[in-house]
């Protein structure tokens, strides 16, 4: 049985003055159902009561029944309801402990954004009309939909920066597992190279946000000179949203280009859990860490592995990798980051990132081939795990979490 990927498709379009207008109602009916559903489901989580998506749908008809409320009615339903999915969605992380209390839509920072099924919207010869609009959207063709699909879901968004976007869901019966390969690599992820690989090849850090530090340093300097509230303040804050989007949209090019050619290149992809959330909490390295952006690469070498039938794995992130000889197995006691080539007493001379690939792909493949778990290996007194250097470095000082956390939902 054949089962097809779905894959959404993204694309800028122009709305006309008045699709701007209906487009900017939704998104603040969408925030304001959104933040009452999550106010109403708090309250009952105070009283040590659960309310379900069907609770919140029926308060959404009684709230636009409402004088206070009933501009809800101008607006599509279908992104109303769609957001109570959402927060049902938050809170079924919540609850499985997988994510954190779900927080409160903010005008000014929260990502605008409404979501439309196939009862919201009208997909014909390649034009798209969403519900309440009588013209269809002016949507700037890149790239073709797969041919004979149909969008699922249609999800419209604005950034910061004033662009307006449409991500249509589909079916993409194209897109299929390729031929298998023998090779298997290890990755190294770092600072200095973007990534390592057991082969020897380094792939440098374009640094993107370096090279656009100083346009965006000036950026927020005439930014912080606008008066709050002006309209000259609203425009800086644009010309500060468009340097970053600048960066962003130049590493997610570059991140989607190496993780399709890995991909297509390697059956076995291995590489190292790291945990970016702790990491990023050093003052010193939070810059560079997320001008490389390890979490993107990740997710998308995962989900383009499962596309083709590759195979990514995860080693844990205690494994000893750089203070292990890919050659003997010997284990130095300590690696600082300032060492960057060693030679082992078996006299094996290393490249840090290169020797750390290696024995990557050495445990990946003991994964793969014996379905054991890859373990920390144990020299420090008492049996406790010897800890990479970078993940000491860059977690010092940040407390372990706790086993079972206690909820703060008074806002």
């Amino acid at each position: 049985m054949t089962t097809h990927v779905k894959r959404a498709f993204k694309y800028r379009f122009r709305p006309t003055d008045a699709q701007a207008a209906e487009l900017s109602r939704t998104f603040g009916c969408v925030r304001k159902v959104y933040n009452l559903a999550l106010a109403a489901r708090t309250e009952a989580w105070t009283r040590q009561e659960r309310v379900n998506y069907n609770a919140t749908s029926a308060m959404l008809t009684a709230w636009k029944r409402t004088d206070e409320l009933a501009y809800l009615n101008d607006v599509s339903s279908v992104p109303l309801q769609q957001c109570l999915r959402h927060l049902q969605t938050a809170f079924t992380g919540f609850f499985a402990r997988r994510a954190k209390y779900p927080r409160f839509k903010s005008r000014k920072k929260s990502r605008k954004s409404a979501e439309y099924t196939t009862s919201g919207f009208r997909f014909r010869d390649g034009r798209l009309a969403l519900a309440k609009m009588e013209e269809p959207l002016d949507i700037v063709w890149s790239r073709p939909l797969p041919e004979g699909s149909t969008p699922s879901t249609v999800t419209v968004s604005q950034d910061a920066a004033g662009r307006w976007f449409v991500s249509l869901l589909v079916e993409d019966p194209g897109m299929k597992p390729l031929p298998r390969t023998g090779t298997a690599v290890g990755i190294d992820l770092g600072l200095s190279s973007l990534l390592t690989l057991s082969t020897g090849e380094k792939v440098i850090n374009p640094r993107h946000e370096r090279k656009d530090r100083a346009r965006l340093a000036r950026a927020q300097r005439e930014l912080s000179r606008k008066a709050p509230g002006s309209a000259n303040r609203a425009k800086a804050r644009r010309k500060v949203a468009r340097v970053h989007a600048r960066i962003a949209d130049r590493r997610r090019d570059h991140l989607h280009k190496l993780t399709t050619r890995l991909v297509r290149e390697n059956q076995t992809l291995v590489i190292e859990d790291l945990t970016v959330r702790n990491m990023v909490k050093n003052r010193s390295l939070a810059r560079a860490i997320s001008d490389v952006s390890w979490s993107g690469f990740r997710s998308m070498l995962e989900y383009k592995a499962q596309w083709y039938g590759r195979t990514v794995v995860a080693v844990d992130r205690w494994f000893p990798s750089s203070r292990l000889c890919s050659d003997c197995g010997a284990l130095r006691a300590t690696m600082p980051l300032d060492v960057r080539t060693w030679t082992c007493t078996c006299g094996a001379v290393h490249d840090r990132d290169v020797n750390a690939a290696k024995n990557l792909l050495a445990a990946g493949l003991a994964v793969t081939a014996c379905g054991d778990g890859v373990r920390p290996q144990r020299s420090t007194p008492g049996g406790q795990s010897s800890v990479k250097q970078e993940t000491r470095r860059a977690t010092a000082g940040i407390p372990r979490p706790q086993a079972a956390e206690q909820v703060k939902i008074g806002r």
